[in-house]
């Protein structure tokens, strides 16, 4: 711009603030750095601006408002008001050059508020920080330490709001859960193989007999040194094993025929601490189920009805949040999780992934092999209805979940039998009347 700015936008906590510039030397250039030089120097940036109108806000919450509001690049009344009751008239000839720091706000005002053009440029930036540098002494309305209060206040205000109105705050936990299943699930595996290693020394047939990485660790915790099995441990070692005596008794009979060597009690006093840290995960593990299953069902209950609640927090991890995953067509949901595969079968123009983190789904192993890719597809466009339903509603239920999990049901029979499936609308309608009676009621 040749004219340069004319006017200059302070966004601080305590209100807006419009001033003219002063000086208009001839080229941006020039003036950079005779601005970025002054700008430490109160006597010589005075020079530069002219407080034109300062509007205060009316207090914390409408502070907060009009925080708010420059984030998201609204301009609303209160700013309107001091650019319409200040800047000089506009017209199509004659256009008003504001300097702006935020690029969303100037965006906002280039097409709410005709004739205004918006400048975000280094210059306007280096003038806007020597204002912000001596705003104390610029806005004489305003006594020393009002601007720090105000910021400190409303910096944590907007912070809290940020944390209280945020998307994600319930589908973070879920993201949290999942990713730590996921670990556990890896950390009880390599326990489990290294408690089972480690006590075969001893007694090596048990895990022919016991496979589950759980029960046998369970096992090791009441047995210790094999030698003191006998018949009165019958009843304690079926507990231990689902009640079944058959298996506590070639428990017992291995351990008296047993090709394992004897270990000293500092051994085995490692070996059962160990197994003790090795149960005490895994009934962590369990527990954290439990807690992600009722997570599920209380954020995305339609999604975790129609696919289950691990798969179904898998794809919200995937996708970052359930609004994410709620925008993404359902040709991206049904390759979630595939993205490696799928670039690569780009690259070397092979067959594209069918199927993505959605695969784990029950449904994807009851279709014939021919009928895997129809099923996912069809499979990823229910979870894309679930997750938008799920995400947007203001009255969770699990009526359209149950309504999705039928189709796909129908849908896998279709392609066995040829049964006709129930239309999609009728299926909604069906999930709608079932939601507003459950609401009637």
């Amino acid at each position: 711009m040749s004219s340069g700015v004319q006017y200059l936008l302070f966004e601080e906590p305590t209100g807006y603030a419009l001033f003219e510039v002063a000086l208009q030397p001839e080229t941006i250039g020039s003036r950079l750095k005779e601005v970025q030089d002054s700008a430490t120097d109160l006597a010589k940036f005075g020079k530069f601006v002219k407080l034109v109108s300062f509007a205060p806000f009316k207090g914390a919450a409408h502070a907060l408002e009009n925080a708010n509001d420059v984030a998201e690049g609204t301009v609303n009344e209160h700013l309107k008001n001091l650019l319409e009751l200040n800047l000089p008239k506009r017209s199509k000839k004659k256009k008003i050059v504001l300097g702006v720091s935020d690029l969303k706000l100037a965006s906002g005002i280039k097409e709410s508020m005709k004739g205004i053009e918006c400048d975000t440029s280094e210059v306007v930036q280096d003038l806007l920080r020597g204002i912000r540098l001596h705003g104390t002494k610029l806005l004489k309305q305003l006594q020393e330490g009002d601007i720090e209060r105000a910021q400190l206040g409303l910096g944590h205000a907007y912070s809290r709001s940020k944390v209280q109105f945020s998307v994600q705050k319930n589908d973070n936990h879920i993201i949290q859960a999942i990713a730590l299943l996921d670990q556990l699930d890896k950390d009880v595996n390599t326990f489990s193989m290294r408690v089972r290693e480690w006590y075969s020394w001893h007694f090596p047939e048990l895990f022919k007999i016991v496979s589950d990485n759980y029960t046998y660790s369970k096992l090791i915790l009441f047995i210790k040194d094999k030698t003191s099995l006998n018949e009165s441990s019958l009843h304690d070692l079926a507990a231990l094993v689902n009640d079944d005596a058959g298996i506590a008794q070639s428990i017992v009979d291995a351990a008296r025929v047993s090709m394992g060597q004897d270990i000293s009690e500092q051994d085995m006093s490692n070996v059962v601490t160990f197994a003790q840290k090795a149960v005490s995960l895994a009934d962590y593990r369990k527990q954290l189920h439990g807690y992600l299953v009722e997570k599920m069902n209380t954020v995305a209950p339609n999604l975790s009805e129609l696919i289950g609640e691990v798969v179904g927090a898998r794809l919200i991890s995937h996708a970052g949040s359930l609004t994410n995953l709620s925008k993404y067509p359902a040709s991206t949901v049904q390759i979630l999780g595939a993205e490696k595969a799928l670039f690569r079968a780009l690259k070397t123009k092979g067959n594209t992934p069918k199927y993505g983190l959605i695969y784990h789904s029950s449904y994807i192993g009851k279709a014939a092999q021919k009928n895997k890719g129809r099923i996912s597809r069809f499979l990823a466009n229910k979870c894309s209805i679930a997750s938008r339903i799920d995400s947007f509603t203001d009255t969770p239920t699990t009526k359209f979940g149950e309504v999705l999990k039928k189709q796909v049901e129908e849908r896998l029979n279709f392609y066995e039998t040829g049964a006709p499936p129930t239309k999609n609308s009728d299926a909604m309608k069906a999930a709608l009347g079932a939601t507003q009676d459950l609401m009637d009621e």
